[in-house]
This record gives structure tokens, C-alpha cells and sequence, in this order.
């Protein structure tokens, strides 16, 4: 039956819908004249005439409208030239009306069936049911892909291009991307890393970070001179003095200034043999002017090696890569400063004092800190480099993996909304199933009910039974006949032209003759 009936923008009715609601299965509608009540039957009659009205079936299936007004009237006496026939049932066809009867009684139940697959379906109201629960689950999965967005938009909104004026069409993508993404999952701060590079405008080649060699320095400080205690022979005159003294450093010392006395001890002033002339110069021989060599050597290149590393750190920190981590090559370059200016303190005093034993300060943690902040640089900048070189495909990779990182992200919900809908739309293909079959079957019993109403009607009997009331009122002039079609009759005079049109004219005759056939 009709729950509902909205109207609008037809006769008396204006934009606003007016809506008849709470319908029973009787309705009683009254008012006065051109209020409307006309229109409404109208609209009952032939919904597809009014596009903006709209009538609501209970369980969503439509039954066939049978309305009676001035329409139905107009259509069926006044301008017809066959008049509807009124059927009567022969009277030998008993059997065929008991199985109208039972076919009428399957058609309800047939009905009933649609009804009840069409609410569990649909739901009363055309939004609910098992389509309601797949529009309320696509909705859900929407809201929670559109709060992703909204996360990640600020940093990451160019792999969203193209999706993000929309939440169903970003739900979309993600439905998408679940079937063919396997690009890398990569950790957000990564991704919001490449994005400032990637996505921002295209970014200019990245100068290399120049390559600083900092093994000579670790070579210098393990030096084996810095350990041997370089002193003068001990087998001449003056060793065992200059060993119980101790003062073999005192004496190479002085003797420059021997030498430039010639021969004139410059502390007494007295002229020295040339015998201690000779043992000086034996103690410290060859092998001693070696190691005070090696010293000295070590000394110059340890300063030289230092200062140019030195030079290089101070280089990189003028003018820093923005990949690099400044402050911390900053603290670690002060560090090496200050154990350089150590360094190259003990190494003076070993030239001075080259009996002394020597340790430097070790450079390994430092030099390993320094390395490792310029060749994590190097590397970021490699990468960019090699990015700027292939942006396109480079774009097209981070796109991929941001819209991975974001199926990640929706993992579980998309889990549970992939198993609601696979149950849901099974249970609407089921339905949707049933209702097709039941409404073929339903179309089919209509047909039958109708080949069984041609079997056992016909009007022919009524055609008879008013010819014999009209002779025997001596109407001779006109009678009933039956059309082809076998569903109406015509008027005709007796030499079979139609009489229709002639018999309106007297008005009088004509209503009477209606009022015949209506009783």
C-alpha cells in the first residue's frame, strides 16, 4: 500500500513539498473545490507524469493504482467510441474461478515475500536495511581515510594530489592502492625528509662535501721515536759522566755553543783538548743524529698534517652543507683543536729533551666522530644528488610509499571494513537475488490469473441481457454489439454504423441508457 505522498509544482501546489504521511490501508481525503484533491489522484494514477512528486510503497513494492475520478470517466464514456465492457462469469466454469481463487492467494504471498526481502533490503524508508549497513560502512571507511589525510596533509600533501578537494574520492584511492601498492614502507620522519626535497621545487645539484684524510694523524701519535729515550753512545770518555749526571739533553744543549767557541768550553771559558773534543763528538754519533732526525720529522709533519686537517674542518664549517650536522662537527672539531695544541706541545719537548719518553694524546674517538659526520653528509648529499637527477621517478616512488605508509596506518580498520563488506554484499546479492526471482514469479502468476479470467469471462451475457431489455422496451432503433477485442461493446444501428455519437445528442435517451448500464 501508500505510506506517502509528497507533491509539488503541480496545479495549486508550490515548491514546497506538501506530504501526506502515516497512511492506512483506507484514507478519507476532503476539501473544497481546487484545493487539490484532484491532483492527488492524479499523481496516484500516473506517478511518471510528475516528476517532482513522489509516492512511498510499503517495503518498497508498487502495486498497480486503480483510480476513479473525472479522468477515468472522461477516458472511458465521453470520448470513447468503445464503451468498457462489464464481464460476466459463465456459469459452467466453477473450477476455473476456484483456481483464481488459490493463484490470487499465491500473488499475496508472493507480494508479502517482496515486501519483506525489500525492507530487509532497503529498510522502510528506501536508506536502511543491509544497503543502509553498506552506506553507513563505506561512510565510516571514508571518515577514517579523511582523518589520515587531515594528519598527514601539512608535510606530505603532494602525494595526495588530485584527492584531496574530495573524501570519497580519497577513500577511493586507498581502496585502490590496497589492491596494487607495494611500494617500500618507509618511517614517517623519513618520508616528511625526501617530501621537503621531492615534492618541493626542483631542487639545484648539491655541492660534494670535500673528502678530509685523517689517518696521518693517527700514524704521528704512535709513533715508535716518541717512546725511545735518544741519548749518546756509552762506550767514550764522557759517558759515564753524562750518565751519572744525567744531563745528556743539557750537554747536546751546549754543544752548539762549543762548536761556535772553537773548542773553548763556553761556561768556564777554558780551552778544552782536543781528546774531549773528539769523545764529545763520538757520544753523540750517527745513530743519535738520526733519532733526534726522526724527532724533529715527526715534530714538522705531525704540525703540518694537523694544520691542514685543522684548515680543511674550518673549510667545511664556513661554508656548510645544509645535510651536515653542524654544531656536533663544531664541538667535535674544538676538541681536536685543543688536543692538537697538546700534542705539539710534547712534541717540542721531546726535540728539546729528546731522553724523555713522549705520549701523545690520542686522536682515534675524535677523528671517528669527524669521519662519521662528514660521511653521513656525503651520503645524504649523494642521495640528493642522484634524486635531482631522476626527479621524476623519484616523485613517483615517494607517492607510492606515502600512500603505503597510510595503508599502514589504516591496516586494522581496513581489515574489518574489507570482511563487513564482503558479508554485506553477499547478503544483498541474495536478496536482490530472491526479490528478482520472486517478482518473476510474481509476473508469471499475474499472467496466469489473467489466460484463467479469459477462460471463464465474458461479455458477451451483458450485451445479450440489454439488447432484451432495450426490445422489450421497443428501443428497435439501436442495440449492443461486441468488439473485436472481445473486452468492450459498441452502440451500432441496425445496419451496424456506429450510434454512439447520435444518441448523445439526445441527451435525455443518453442518460437514461447510462443509467441502465450503471445499474
Amino acid at each position: 500500500m501508500i505510506e506517502s505522498i509528497a507533491i509539488a509544482n503541480v496545479a495549486t501546489y508550490k515548491s514546497t513539498p506538501q506530504v501526506l504521511e502515516g497512511l492506512s490501508l483506507f484514507n478519507y481525503i476532503f476539501g473544497a473545490n481546487a484545493t487539490g484533491k484532484t491532483t492527488i489522484s492524479r499523481v496516484i494514477a500516473d506517478q511518471g507524469s510528475f516528476p517532482s512528486c513522489r509516492m512511498t510503497w510499503r517495503g518498497g513494492t508498487r502495486l498497480q493504482p486503480m483510480v476513479y475520478n473525472q479522468d477515468f470517466v472522461e477516458q472511458n464514456f465521453n470520448h470513447s467510441i468503445d464503451l468498457k465492457g462489464v464481464f460476466t462469469l459463465g456459469e459452467h466454469h466453477i473450477d476455473a474461478l476456484k483456481k483464481i481463487e488459490s493463484s490470487k492467494a499465491e500473488l499475496d504471498n508472493l507480494t508479502t515475500k517482496i515486501e519483506t526481502l525489500t525492507r530487509t533490503l532497503q529498510g522502510d524508508d528506501g536508506k536502511g536495511g543491509k544497503l543502509g549497513e553498506l552506506a553507513g560502512l563505506e561512510t565510516g571507511l571514508k571518515d577514517r581515510c579523511w582523518a589520515q589525510k587531515q594528519r598527514h596533509d601539512n608535510k606530505l600533501h603532494a602525494a595526495f594530489e588530485g584527492y584531496r578537494g574530495s573524501s570519497e574520492k580519497f577513500k577511493s584511492k586507498v581502496l585502490h592502492e590496497l589492491v596494487k601498492n607495494t611500494a617500500t614502507l618507509l618511517p614517517l620522519p623519513e618520508l616528511q625528509r625526501r617530501a621537503e626535497t621531492v615534492f618541493g621545487q626542483t631542487p639545484a645539484v648539491e655541492p660534494a662535501i670535500i673528502a678530509i684524510d685523517m689517518a696521518s694523524l693517527l700514524t704521528h701519535q704512535i709513533g715508535p721515536i716518541l717512546k725511545k729515550k735518544v741519548i749518546g753512545r756509552d762506550d767514550v770518555d764522557i759517558a759515564a759522566m753524562i750518565k751519572k749526571l744525567g744531563n745528556s739533553d743539557w750537554i747536546r744543549e751546549g754543544r752548539q755553543f762549543y762548536d761556535a767557541n772553537v773548542g773553548v768550553c763556553p761556561f768556564c771559558q777554558q780551552k778544552t783538548t782536543d781528546a774531549f773534543t773528539k769523545s764529545l763528538r763520538e757520544y753523540f754519533d750517527d745513530a743519535f743524529l738520526a733519532d733526534s732526525k726522526a724527532i724533529d720529522d715527526l715534530a714538522a709533519n705531525y704540525a703540518a698534517d694537523a694544520a691542514r686537517i685543522q684548515q680543511q674542518l674550518a673549510f667545511i664549517i664556513s661554508a656548510p652543507s645544509r645535510f651536515l650536522d653542524l654544531d656536533k662537527l663544531k664541538t667535535e672539531k674544538e676538541l681536536l683543536d685543543s688536543k692538537i695544541t697538546i700534542n705539539n706541545q710534547r712534541l717540542l719537548g721531546k726535540k728539546k729533551e729528546s731522553s724523555q719518553v713522549v705520549e701523545l694524546e690520542s686522536h682515534d674517538s675524535i677523528v671517528a666522530a669527524i669521519t662519521s659526520i662528514i660521511d653521513s653528509a656525503k651520503a645524504l648529499v649523494a642521495e640528493h644528488n642522484k634524486l635531482v637527477a631522476n626527479i621524476a621517478n623519484e616523485r613517483a616512488d615517494l607517492t607510492a610509499q606515502v600512500w603505503r605508509f597510510v595503508l599502514e596506518e589504516l591496516k586494522a580498520d581496513l581489515s574489518a571494513y574489507k570482511t563487513a563488506r564482503d558479508g554485506l554484499n553477499k547478503a544483498i546479492e541474495s536478496l536482490t537475488s530472491q526479490i528478482t526471482t520472486a517478482n518473476a514469479d510474481k509476473e508469471r502468476k499475474v499472467r496466469d490469473i489473467r489466460a484463467l479470467e479469459k477462460q471463464t469471462t465474458s461479455v458477451q451475457p451483458t450485451v445479450d441481457a440489454i439488447n432484451a431489455l432495450l426490445h422489450s422496451f421497443g428501443f428497435h432503433s439501436f442495440t449492443l454489439a461486441k468488439t473485436a477485442n472481445g473486452k468492450s461493446y459498441r452502440l451500432i444501428r441496425s445496419d451496424g454504423a456506429d450510434a454512439k455519437a447520435t444518441l448523445v445528442r439526445a441527451r435525455g435517451l443518453s442518460f437514461h441508457f447510462y443509467t441502465s448500464i450503471t445499474v
